[in-house]
């Protein structure tokens, strides 16, 4: 019972902060579309003294990167993701349980491993601290020179340092329903409270 009530106060916390990284993600999303109607618009004013956003492109591939990691916490968090409904349907509410719980440990595998990979990208981009630092992080050898977009110069690892930050939280919010899964496997159903 205690377990329960632990897991429902996680569960709201958690649903807060991927429902707030969802919303930020729907506003870059909003933001990129926004911008770029602005864009084409200036292409075709271009007589008149207008012309394109610059950087647009940079914009919207960065942006729609990032809004991609900002999803994917609520989307895990809600089971969003693909599952073969039609035959698990047939089989007994434990058994259900069950393969959640696998298919909830498999995603949370693969939030770690995304994870840890952008941690070494973040690593290969970051052009700061000591090699002592470095080293104890596990974060490799110092770029000889900041990588930046190749048109707004927008430093490369400011992009990777928010795409490890939410691919954190990815990884945070499976392994919470992983704990989630194994609670409802242990009361027999998916969605016990």
């Amino acid at each position: 019972m205690a377990s329960g009530i632990l897991l429902a106060r996680v569960g709201r916390v958690v649903e807060g902060v991927a429902t707030a990284l969802a919303v930020a993600g729907g506003l870059v999303l909003c933001a990129m579309a926004v911008m770029t109607m602005v864009s084409i618009t200036g292409r075709i004013l271009t007589p008149v003294g207008l012309g394109p956003v610059p950087g647009d492109y940079e914009l919207v591939a960065n942006g729609c990167a990032l809004a991609v990691f900002a999803f994917l916490p609520y989307c895990q968090l809600k089971r969003g993701h693909v599952t073969v409904d039609i035959l698990t349907a047939q089989f007994p509410a434990r058994v259900q349980a069950l393969f959640g719980l696998a298919g909830d440990a498999l995603i949370a595998v693969a939030a770690v491993v995304i994870s840890r990979q952008l941690w070494f990208g973040f690593g290969e981009k970051f052009p700061y601290g000591s090699d002592r630092l470095r080293a104890a992080l596990g974060m490799g050898y110092k770029p000889f020179f900041p990588e930046t977009t190749y048109e707004l110069a927008i430093p490369v690892w400011v992009l990777y340092g928010a795409a490890l930050v939410m691919a954190v939280v990815f990884a945070l919010v499976s392994l919470f329903c992983v704990w989630r899964a194994v609670h409802w496997l242990r009361l027999g159903r998916e969605g016990a409270v």
